[in-house]
C-alpha cells in the first residue's frame, strides 16, 4: 500500500469498526461469551435516550454506557432477558424500547405510518384519475361509422 492511501485506509477501517467499538471496551464486556451475547441482544432492543435513533449498543452517550453496564450487571447476576428488559422498561417507560408495545398510548406511533401511506396512495389515485382527460364525444360521422361496424358480421 502506498503512503498516500494509508490515511484513506485508516479512515475506512474506523468507519467500519465504529459500531463495534461502542461495546468493544473490555471493561464493559462480560467474561462469559454467552452472557455477553445475551446482553448485546438485549441492548440492541433498547433505545439510547440521548441519541434516540440508536440502540444503547451503538451509542457512545454516557447514559447509553450506564444502561449497558446495568444490563450486563443484571445478566451476570442471572436474571432472564425478559426480567432485564422489564426492569429498564419500568424505569424509563415505553420510549426506551426500540419496538414499543401496542397499547392506547403507543397506538398513534403504530397508526401514523399506515395512515400516511394510505393517504399518499389515495392522493396518488385521485391525482391520476383527475389527470386522465375525458374523451371527446363522438361526432355524427364517427357514430355512423361505429354503427356500420357493429352491423357487419
Amino acid at each position: 500500500m502506498t503512503p498516500a492511501r494509508l490515511p484513506a485506509a485508516a479512515l475506512a477501517l474506523l468507519l467500519v469498526a465504529g459500531p463495534a467499538l461502542a461495546v468493544g471496551r473490555p471493561s464493559e464486556m462480560l467474561r462469559d461469551p454467552g452472557q455477553e451475547a445475551r446482553a448485546q441482544a438485549i441492548g440492541r432492543e433498547l433505545r439510547c435516550m440521548v441519541c434516540q435513533n440508536q440502540s444503547i449498543e451503538d451509542s457512545e452517550a454516557e447514559l447509553a454506557r450506564d444502561l449497558r453496564r446495568l444490563v450486563r450487571e443484571r445478566v451476570a447476576s442471572g436474571e432472564s432477558d425478559a426480567a432485564v428488559r422489564d426492569h429498564v422498561h419500568d424505569r424509563y417507560g415505553d420510549f426506551v424500547l426500540l419496538r414499543p408495545p401496542l397499547n392506547l398510548v403507543t397506538a398513534p406511533l403504530w397508526a401514523v405510518p399506515v395512515l400516511v401511506l394510505g393517504g399518499a396512495g389515495a392522493a396518488l389515485f385521485l391525482a391520476r384519475r383527475r389527470a386522465r382527460p375525458e374523451p371527446a364525444p363522438l361526432t355524427e360521422a364517427e357514430r355512423a361509422r361505429l354503427a356500420a361496424l357493429e352491423r357487419e358480421p
